[in-house]
């Protein structure tokens, strides 16, 4: 929202009747993790504590009947003539007995929140209330508005005093599609229905005004899901209702002037919140492509190191190439392997064995015998040559 320096004001008629500044604080950054992990511990804050009874399950003088009674020693109701007596009593697994670790009243009910992390949150929450795709993500039919963030003259609002006239402001600012919305009701069921909690009303838009005690409460109670907060006192439960950023907010002039005021900026402090600056982005240029692949990043970054080539080392047994570079004689013995299978196959189809058939070229074992040492004396040559003589 940065990128829109002014905004428009709007009157009961709905024209434009001038322009404000974009106050700093929807310059914020959108932080859901802060905002929804602020709402869940803020939201404990309001509990009501409740426990089971005290006397519920003790309310019988029972005792063990002790060992050699061939039962079970869990305490007993005394006394005769009843179903009662002789009942086990006070265990969570008896009739009328007690629950198991039952609630107490001293449960740790409330949550404390860092102020800062608040106010972070809080932030947090008004930017994201000014991007129109978060706040129709969140639900809100704002597309008929005029803009947003949406800001009405201050006297157009804050003398309102009867329903009626709000309805037909919301109506001329075409916003009351979103108050229409909010009038789909859904009827709970369970526990939260026996605990008075029949219906599940939706929230609509927020109505923030600049100045206390106006009748702006007065004219927009009576309106489903509209609620009316001031400037100076924003909650975090109103601007994110359920830990969702994006609440659809209807501001008064007086309310958008007072922003600055109230949250101060990145440079200059808050006059209402001592020593209070507001936070800036983690990353000016969310582009972080165009970032790593400038000049004055990719000046001072490292070369990208060579790839690590891993080296298998095979099994000379079975792999004849590595055996090759290891021995080169194999290739030779391989070779000469081939020769001789191949020789036995014909031999085998002629109706003769390959040892015959040598023989018969050869007529003896020592000319076989010449010629493999012929072969060694040449693998010696190839492995350790001589040296030549000076």
């Amino acid at each position: 929202m940065a990128a829109r320096p002014l905004v428009s004001v709007y009157v009961a008629g709905g024209e434009s009747s001038g322009s404000l500044t974009l106050p700093a604080v929807f310059t914020a950054p959108i932080r859901p993790d802060i905002v929804q992990d602020v709402h869940t511990r803020l939201n404990k804050n309001k509990r009501q504590a409740y426990a089971v009874s005290v006397k519920a399950g003790h309310q019988t003088s029972a005792e063990s009947w002790g060992t050699g009674r061939a039962v079970a020693r869990i305490p007993r109701v005394p006394g005769g003539g009843t179903h009662r007596a002789g009942q086990g009593a006070f265990g969570n697994m008896c009739r009328g007995g007690r629950m198991f670790a039952p609630t107490r009243t001293w449960r740790r009910w409330h949550r404390k929140v860092n102020i800062n992390q608040k106010r972070y949150a809080v932030a947090s929450a008004i930017a994201a209330s000014a991007i129109p795709a978060l706040v129709m993500a969140r639900g809100h039919h704002i597309s008929a508005i005029p803009e947003l963030p949406l800001v009405v003259a201050t006297a157009s609002v804050e003398t309102l005093t009867k329903t009626k006239a709000a309805l037909a402001l919301l109506t001329t600012l075409k916003a009351n599609a979103d108050v229409e919305r909010t009038k789909e009701t859904k009827k709970t069921s369970g526990k939260a229905r026996l605990r008075n909690r029949i219906k599940k009303i939706k929230v609509g838009p927020l109505v923030v005004v600049g100045s206390k005690g106006t009748s702006t409460q007065r004219a927009f109670r009576n309106l489903a899901g509209v609620q009316v907060a001031n400037v100076q006192s924003l909650n975090l439960l109103l601007l994110a209702p359920g830990g969702h950023l994006g609440r659809f907010i209807i501001w008064t002039q007086s309310a958008f002037e007072q922003l600055n005021s109230v949250f101060g900026t990145a440079d200059k402090a808050s006059t209402q919140k001592k020593g209070y600056f507001l936070p800036r982005p983690i990353i000016s240029n969310p582009d972080v492509r165009r970032a790593i692949q400038s000049d004055s990043i990719q000046a001072v970054v490292s070369a990208k190191p060579k790839a690590f080539v891993r080296f298998n080392r095979p099994n000379y047994l079975k792999n004849p190439r590595a055996m090759y570079k290891l021995n080169p004689y194999a290739a030779i013995e391989h070779g000469n392997s081939k020769a001789l299978y191949k020789r036995a196959v014909a031999a085998k189809k002629a109706g003769t064995t390959l040892r015959k058939t040598i023989r018969k070229k050869n007529n003896s074992k020592a000319l076989l015998k010449k010629v493999k040492q012929a072969q060694y004396a040449k693998y010696h040559k190839l492995v350790r040559p001589v040296p030549k003589s000076e």
